[in-house]
């Protein structure tokens, strides 16, 4: 019960001390605002259907009704003319296309009759490749369908195999897609905050002055596990509210917060205990967040993990995040990415507390 006392005053004194730092404590608020800011900036819809601009006067059949009207991933938008076509791909029409096809007015009649006629394909200059060439074989179908004739290759028998998860027609906003992100950044302010305070009391030597006083040495560990993990924990929950990022397993998502913060908690201890001052603290912190954050910038991204990126510490908050807020991943289905954080959370936790302790014992 006394021991218990003692921890509570620490972690007590840790919050004001933390309250009285300006500099972590307004960047904490600020980082708050911030994220909070861009993430309803963000755009939260995705657009998986193609528009294409089509000028075909006297043949918009032989495009298989398809005009003004969605098909698999592609719409066709008709218009009368050529420089209407041109313009909607420019951006300077009233409607805006993504690709545009012009054909001459005498286009059945000229591949009927065997003849060479042009066909202009309008892009833009950030159109991917592969759509272009797409849109090329698409003007030769039509012109092999309006000439009555076959396509003059024979098809291969293939089978298509998609690595990873399928994820078309249900694709992730750029909104969603950012929240894993946004998170990871709180949760690595509140390591920059665990740090500084560990540094300034061992700098300053106040871990000796408590240490005097019948607080045990595995006390005062406990007491900054518990703040780290509280400061943490807090920052990242309210941020998810902010953001409305509970989804439909809040339950799994406060698990996968809560194993974060420890996972933050155990680098913010070693970060403490390592550097002398701010710049040191900031080169440590950064040597651990620069890697840890590949795996939530990879998840702008969607695919499948390169295999050192399922290897990293932050992979498996990640991965139970976008599970949990994006696609509505049960705690069962998410279970394994929560053991592979756990055991990082040991490891990284066991890291902290023993540079912590071995710090602690040369002052």
């Amino acid at each position: 019960m006394a021991g218990g006392s003692r921890i509570g005053a620490i972690v007590r004194k840790d919050f004001t001390a933390f309250t009285r730092d300006r500099f972590y404590f307004f960047m904490t608020i600020l980082g708050l605002v911030f994220y909070v800011g861009i993430y309803w900036f963000l755009p939260d819809t995705v657009d998986e259907t193609i528009e294409v601009g089509v000028h075909a006067a006297g043949f918009e059949a032989l495009l298989g009704g398809a005009t003004q009207r969605e098909g698999h991933g592609i719409e066709v938008i008709a218009f009368d003319s050529a420089d209407e076509v041109e313009a909607a791909v420019s951006g300077e029409g009233e409607t805006t296309v993504a690709i545009g096809l012009s054909f001459p007015d005498d286009f059945v009649a000229a591949v009927s009759a065997g003849r060479v006629t042009t066909v202009t394909v309008y892009v833009t200059g950030n159109l991917p490749p592969e759509l272009r060439a797409t849109m090329t074989g698409l003007v030769r179908e039509i012109a092999f369908a309006a000439a009555g004739s076959d396509l003059p290759v024979t098809l291969l028998a293939q089978e298509e195999v998609i690595l990873g998860e399928d994820r078309v027609g249900d694709q992730v906003s750029l909104q969603d897609n950012m929240g894993p992100l946004l998170i990871f950044f709180i949760l690595m302010v509140e390591t920059f905050a665990l740090a500084g305070l560990v540094a300034s009391e061992i700098q300053s030597r106040t871990v000796t002055a408590v240490l005097i006083t019948p607080v045990r040495m595995s006390e005062f560990l406990t007491a900054k596990s518990i703040f780290g993990t509280l400061m943490a924990f807090s920052q990242a929950v309210l941020l998810a509210l902010l953001i409305g990022m509970l989804g439909t397993s809040p339950i799994a998502l406060l698990i996968t917060l809560l194993l974060g913060a420890l996972l933050v908690t155990g680098l913010g201890l070693v970060a403490g205990s390592s550097g002398k001052d701010f710049i040191g603290i900031l080169f440590w912190s950064m040597l651990f967040m620069i890697p840890l954050m590949v795996p939530a910038i990879a998840a702008l991204f969607p695919g499948t993990a390169a295999a050192w990126v399922t290897i990293l510490p932050s992979y498996g908050l990640v991965e139970a995040i976008v599970r949990t807020t994006a696609y509505g991943d049960t705690l069962i289905e998410i279970l394994p990415f929560l053991a592979m954080l756990a055991a990082w959370c040991v490891v990284t936790f066991a890291a902290g507390l023993f540079t912590l302790r071995r710090k602690v014992a040369t002052l």
